[in-house]
C-alpha cells in the first residue's frame, strides 16, 4: 500500500521548520519586503541553529541547502526517505513563512546545491560551510543554458573567466559564486562546466543589485568577470569534455534544484490558501469538503479547485525528491514538479488576492506580497515554457535538436 503521509522520521523536521517560519520569518516578512537590499540580520541566528542541527545529525535540509543523491542507492528493495525529501519538506514550510528570507539564509544558497550535485569528494570537503550563489543567466542567454557565452580558458594551473552574469541570487552577500562557463563554444553543451569563484577574486565585480517585483529580501546581482583567474581545482567535477555525456553534469544540478524551487512554490501557495480560508470563513463563506463544489458558493468552489491543484503540485514535488533519494533518474519528474508547482503557485496566490478583494490587494495582509513573490518561482531555474519543452522531449523520446 502507498502511504501519502509524510515519513514519520521527517515529521519533527517539518514541524520544526514550520515553527521557525511562523515565529521567526513571518514577523519580519513585511519589514524586509519594504527594506529592499537590507541584509536580514535576524537570519544569522537562524543559520547558526541550522548549522548546529546539521552537525548533530538532527536535521537535514532545513533550508535551501545543498542536497545530493545518497551514495548507497543499491536496489535492495528498501525505500529511502533521505536528504532530498527532507529538504523539500523543510523548504515548503520555511516558504510558508517567507520565500525571500529563505533565499537569504547564509550557507543555504542554490549554489550549494550545485556543489552538492557535481563536486567530487575533495571539493565537497573543501567548500563545506561556504555560502554559494548561482550564476547561470546572461544578458543574451536566459532559459537556454546551452547558449552560455561566458568563457573559461585554461592557463597553466588556472582558468581565466570572462563574461557577465545577471540575476545572481545572493550574488552580493554570498562567500562564493558557482559560475557556469564554457571551455569551448564549438563543443556545445558538453563543454559547459561550473566553477566556484570566491568573492573578492580579482576580475570579479558586482556591478549592481536589481530592484524586483518580489522576493525583495533576497539580493539579486549582476556580476562581471574580466580576466578573472580561479584555480583549476575549482572546476566542479571532471574537466573533460565528454560529448557522449553531453550536458549531463550541468543538468544534474537542475535535477536537484528544480524540486527545491517547486517546494518554495508549494510553501508560498499553502500560506495563501491558509490565510484565504480563514478570511473567507470570517466573511461567512463556508467551505464544505463533503459536498461537490458546484453546489456551493462560487468562492468555496474556487477554493476547492485551488486546493486540488496545490495537492497535485505537492505530490509531484515529493515524487521528484523521493526518486533522487532512491537513486532513480528524476529529470522528467523534476521538470514536471517545477512546471506544475510554478504555475500553481502563481495561479493560487493571485486567485487568493482576487477572492479576498480589497483585503487581498492591500498591505494589511501578506496576500499581495505572496502573489508578487510567487511569480519568480515560475521563472528561475528554468521557465514554465522550458519545463514543458523538457517534459515533452522526455515523454516523446526526442532530442533538443528535434524538438525546440
Amino acid at each position: 500500500m502507498i502511504s501519502l503521509d509524510d515519513p514519520r522520521k521527517l515529521v519533527p523536521l517539518r514541524d520544526q521548520a514550520h515553527q521557525v517560519a511562523m515565529n521567526m520569518l513571518r514577523p519580519i516578512s513585511r519589514k524586509y519586503d519594504a527594506a529592499e537590499h537590507e541584509y536580514p540580520k535576524e537570519l544569522d541566528l537562524l543559520a547558526a541553529m541550522i548549522d548546529g542541527l546539521s552537525e548533530s545529525g538532527a536535521s537535514n535540509g532545513a533550508g535551501a541547502g545543498g542536497v545530493k543523491r545518497d551514495e548507497d542507492t543499491a536496489d535492495d528493495g528498501k525505500v529511502k526517505n533521505g536528504t532530498n525529501l527532507a529538504s523539500v519538506l523543510g523548504i515548503a514550510e520555511m516558504c510558508w513563512g517567507d520565500v525571500g528570507l529563505l533565499l537569504s539564509l547564509p550557507r543555504q544558497g542554490l549554489g550549494n546545491s550545485a556543489i552538492a550535485s557535481v563536486a567530487n569528494a575533495e571539493q565537497q570537503k573543501r567548500f563545506e560551510g561556504v555560502w554559494a550563489g548561482m550564476a547561470i543567466t546572461e544578458p543574451g542567454t536566459g532559459s537556454d543554458s546551452a547558449n552560455i557565452s561566458t568563457t573559461a580558458v585554461l592557463d597553466g594551473d588556472e582558468y581565466v573567466i570572462n563574461g557577465e552574469k545577471i540575476f545572481v541570487t545572493s550574488g552580493d552577500r554570498c562567500d562564493a559564486v558557482v559560475v557556469w562557463a564554457t571551455l569551448d563554444r564549438s563543443a556545445g553543451r558538453a563543454a559547459i562546466k561550473s566553477f566556484v569563484v570566491p568573492k573578492g577574486t580579482p576580475g570579479m565585480t558586482v556591478e549592481r543589485l536589481e530592484h524586483k517585483l518580489g522576493i525583495k529580501a533576497s539580493d539579486t546581482a549582476t556580476i562581471r568577470f574580466e580576466d578573472c583567474r580561479v584555480p583549476a581545482e575549482n572546476l566542479l567535477g571532471s574537466p573533460d569534455i565528454d560529448t557522449k555525456a553531453g550536458f549531463g553534469g550541468a543538468m544534474a544540478t537542475f535535477d536537484n534544484t528544480r524540486p527545491l524551487v517547486a517546494a518554495m512554490a508549494v510553501g508560498c501557495a499553502r500560506a495563501s490558501l491558509d490565510l484565504t480560508r480563514d478570511l473567507l470563513e470570517r466573511a461567512g463563506v463556508d467551505i464544505d469538503y463533503d459536498r461537490p463544489g458546484h453546489v456551493q458558493s462560487a468562492a468555496a468552489a474556487k477554493y476547492l479547485q485551488m486546493e486540488a491543484d496545490w495537492e497535485g503540485a505537492r505530490l509531484l514535488m515529493l515524487q521528484a525528491a523521493w526518486m533522487a533519494d532512491n537513486g532513480k533518474p528524476n529529470s522528467l519528474e523534476a521538470s514536471m514538479a517545477k512546471a506544475k508547482a510554478g504555475r500553481v503557485g502563481s495561479d493560487v496566490t493571485l486567485s487568493c488576492v482576487e477572492l479576498c478583494g480589497s483585503v487581498g490587494y492591500a498591505e494589511g495582509e501578506l496576500l499581495e506580497k505572496w502573489a508578487r513573490d510567487s511569480k519568480i518561482l515560475d521563472i528561475f531555474e528554468g521557465t514554465q515554457q522550458i519545463q514543458q519543452l523538457i517534459v515533452a522531449r522526455r515523454v516523446l523520446g526526442l532530442t533538443s535538436a528535434q524538438l525546440r
